[in-house]
């Protein structure tokens, strides 16, 4: 356990991406750290990037060893990562394992031969070290593969929630919502009785969503879809919004159907609109082009950014231990990944997986098994 295959990305400033899997030394951890086998690192949309920022995948090329994988970034995109650029970086948000050796710390040498899931940015290697605070210890009989998504997608279903509740909401709309992300708030919501809103873009996310018992799931390749779009947010009185789209004029749609309910009844002429807060938070990018808002929402609303980070820094401790708790109680049920498929490095840097993997489709997940083989 004195070295470990680990994947790095690297974008020069003359417009080329290299990602890498190069051999590390294995850090010794220090009292209050723990080192994991990796077993089960999730590719979310949220590591792509980092991961392979916006070079053209269609003309990667992969060394004859498999181990250097280069493409050319698309024209005209080097301004929009400078600070990043001619750094070797490390990947992977997440994943999960087993713990195999530990620091002096009785908290730390308590994890011993347990498994956990963790967060580190790193989490693409065979061996990772990490602060015991950056762990979700997981109930014997929970495998790794089972823990590999406790992060990101579970925590953030349950911040979306939280948020809305510190901030006065009583409902809310959430877009791309037959995501991984979108079936576990979904899960969330129905356990806790929350009217949930869900914009997705095809009939068969609209079947799979019901399926699962969402009660507002509306199409927004529809024709009725601001029809619908109104209706659904009528019957919820859902005032703030999650958007993984970013681009586009859907976050302006959605205000301007919130205002549309929120003034249904005015009466007189109104200058500014309705008095309730509506708030859209973008938390993703699955649209690059601008976010196109039509000012038809009058003059009490918001827009901004959301990340899970910054929304769980805002928590006491406890709180975020209670969320972690929740996580490692509800892995096989509220938090399960619905399908997967687990990836060696070397299948993880193959050009014809990558296109798969790299085209954020609606159900699986693709899961690097850095000691797979």
């Amino acid at each position: 356990m004195n070295k470990s295959k680990q994947l790095f990305t690297h974008i020069s400033s003359d417009g080329e991406l290299t990602l890498s899997l190069v051999e590390v030394d294995v850090p010794k951890p220090k009292a209050h750290e723990i080192v994991v086998k990796m077993e089960a690192s999730p590719i979310n949309p949220s590591d792509m990037w980092p991961m392979f920022g916006p070079a053209d995948l269609s003309k990667a090329l992969l060394s004859d060893d498999k181990t250097v994988l280069t493409a050319p970034l698309y024209p005209g995109m080097l301004s929009r990562i400078k600070p990043r650029l001619d750094q070797t970086l490390p990947i992977g948000n997440e994943g999960a394992g087993v713990v195999v050796a530990a620091g002096d710390s009785e908290q730390a040498q308590a994890l011993m031969g347990k498994t956990v899931a963790v967060l580190t940015g790193a989490s693409y290697t065979q061996y990772c070290c990490v602060p015991v605070q950056a762990c979700i210890v997981h109930h014997d009989g929970t495998t790794p593969h089972a823990a590999a998504s406790s992060f990101v997608n579970p925590l953030t279903a349950l911040g979306m929630v939280e948020t809305m509740r510190m901030e006065g909401h009583t409902a809310l709309v959430h877009t791309a919502a037959a995501s991984s992300l979108g079936i576990m708030l979904n899960k969330v919501c129905i356990k806790e009785g929350v009217a949930l809103v869900n914009i997705v873009r095809k009939q068969e996310q609209v079947d799979l969503l019901t399926k699962l018992g969402a009660k507002f799931v509306v199409n927004s390749s529809s024709e009725s879809f601001k029809k619908d779009l109104y209706k659904a947010i009528d019957a919820t009185g859902a005032t703030l919004a999650f958007d993984a789209i970013g681009g586009g004029e859907l976050a302006g749609d959605i205000l301007a159907t919130m205002e549309a309910v929120g003034s249904k009844e005015a009466t007189g002429f109104n200058t500014y609109g309705s008095v309730d807060n509506k708030q859209v938070y973008i938390y993703g990018g699955l649209d690059f082009s601008p976010t196109l808002l039509n000012r038809a929402f009058g003059m009490t609303w918001s827009v901004g950014g959301w990340l899970l980070m910054r929304f769980l820094g805002k928590l006491k401790p406890a709180r975020v231990g209670e969320l972690y708790k929740r996580v490692a109680d509800e892995i096989n049920t509220t938090f399960a990944i619905e399908s997967t498929v687990e990836l060696s490095f070397e299948e993880a840097m193959t050009p014809e997986v990558i296109e798969k993997y790299n085209a954020k489709t609606t159900g699986g997940k693709y899961i690097l098994n850095p000691n797979k083989g």
